[in-house]
């Protein structure tokens, strides 16, 4: 009788040891993988979102980093991105146009600031009045024509008059990220980069550009056509608005609306 007791209960907690491992299981068979093509100054809040969604959802962000104006070239001729977090508004606005994403999905998920930026204490003011004082050789930006935070670089300079002064000093980085690796690198003295790029790097010295000076750096994310029936896809883009991810967003200095 003893030993048909202790018989049943360890079929009872077999079958709690299947009921346990079923739904680890099912969620392990269900995961999947989605290509995710993130604006250069997106890197680093990206990274920590992808790890967080992997962690809630078991899916696999697989992240590409770049300027938002190279990437819509690279969808348009077919590269196999599901999922664009751009650094405007503008180019997931013309994918929705073109049929290349799927109607519906896009939407802001963050606005970005720009600084100017040096690694030199004291260079850059807290006005930003260092670009008419002459003393640097070389600022950098990121290629307007391909990145955002560049065309706001740009207007920036526009709107203080110094833009025709200083486009012989301006040397252009192919995203974002290049342009802080010159200044990181000493090729540039300073530069135009994204808040989110220098918010834990300390010392240096930093002016955070009134966002009346350039107009709304609007960060939008799209589900592409060639997402639309990958299931981690839309949970990457359901998850990015959940408040793990908002938390992660404005800590790297960005706005959420």
């Amino acid at each position: 009788m003893l030993t048909r007791r202790f018989k049943l209960a360890g079929l009872a907690g077999f079958g709690i040891a299947l009921g346990l491992a079923g739904p680890l299981a099912a969620t392990q068979a269900l995961a999947a993988d989605t290509q995710v093509a993130v604006a250069a100054n997106f890197t680093e809040p990206a990274k920590e979102i992808a790890a967080a969604f992997k962690a809630k959802t078991g899916h696999t962000a697989t992240l590409s980093f770049g300027a938002s104006g190279q990437f819509y070239a690279q969808m348009a001729h077919g590269a196999p991105y599901e999922v664009f977090l751009s650094a405007d508004a503008e180019r997931p606005k013309k994918a929705e146009a073109e049929g290349l994403s799927v109607p519906g999905t896009r939407f802001t998920y963050a606005v970005g600031r720009l600084v100017l930026y040096s690694r030199t204490p004291g260079l850059v003011d807290a006005k930003g009045a260092v670009l008419t004082s002459g003393r640097f050789e070389k600022l950098s930006i990121a290629d307007p024509a391909a990145a955002p935070y560049g065309e706001a670089a740009v207007e920036t300079m526009r709107r203080l008059k110094v833009y025709d002064a200083l486009a012989p000093r301006i040397i252009r980085g192919a995203s974002i990220a290049q342009a802080y690796q010159y200044v990181a690198t000493g090729n540039a003295e300073l530069g135009f980069v994204a808040l989110s790029q220098v918010i834990n790097q300390p010392g240096g010295s930093r002016w955070l550009v009134p966002a009346a000076d350039h107009a709304p750096i609007q960060q939008q994310a799209v589900l592409l056509k060639t997402g639309e029936k990958n299931p981690a896809a839309r949970a990457f883009l359901t998850f990015l608005k959940s408040r793990t991810a908002v938390a992660i967003i404005k800590r790297y200095g960005y706005e959420v609306r």
